[in-house]
């Protein structure tokens, strides 16, 4: 299932750099070059296509997003140019630069665990419909079994001796 992998992980990758790129932006940073863009979402594709093999828990999949977004402030800022910022844009300071990269963390990790579960239950739901149409049927129900051989002359009471039988109306209560 290796197509359903890549496009989870593009998917994912243009999710996070997007996020972060407007996060970096938001608080101050500037906007990315394309050509980071594109050198963040190849990395982090390429280390979620490892990862997508199977469903991971949302603790993992909140720790793998912390790293993407710590690698793609590293990658937005190193070397990065100063650009003057117009009046009232910003909050130009690194603790809340990095809160702006958390929120974008929670945000995608939110979006990722969500899809994560609706994804898996619609693979399990399919290879069930898939197993049961692929399951040999028999032509004709099988025959009904055959009644319990019963020795003649054995009663039936002897049979159901701890049954209990209780036929018609009640008595009448005694006063």
């Amino acid at each position: 299932m290796l197509p359903l992998r890549l496009a989870r992980s593009a998917l994912f990758a243009a999710v996070c750099v997007t996020l972060a790129a407007l996060a970096h932006w938001f608080a101050g940073g500037t906007l990315p070059s394309p050509a980071r863009l594109a050198l963040g979402a190849a990395v982090v594709t390429a280390i979620t296509a490892v990862a997508a093999g199977r469903e991971r828990e949302p603790v993992l999949i909140a720790l793998l997003l912390g790293a993407a977004q710590l690698f793609l402030h590293g990658l937005f800022t190193w070397h990065a140019a100063p650009t003057a910022m117009p009046p009232g844009h910003g909050l130009a300071s690194d603790v809340e630069m990095e809160l702006c990269h958390l929120t974008a963390t929670l945000m995608t990790g939110w979006w990722v665990a969500r899809g994560e579960t609706a994804l898996w239950s619609v693979l399990r739901r399919l290879a069930v419909r898939v197993v049961l149409l692929l399951a040999p049927c028999p032509i004709r129900p099988p025959a009904p079994s055959a009644p319990a051989y019963r020795a003649p002359g054995i009663p039936y009471e002897s049979v159901l001796r701890h049954a209990v039988v209780r036929r018609g109306p009640p008595l009448p209560a005694a006063l």
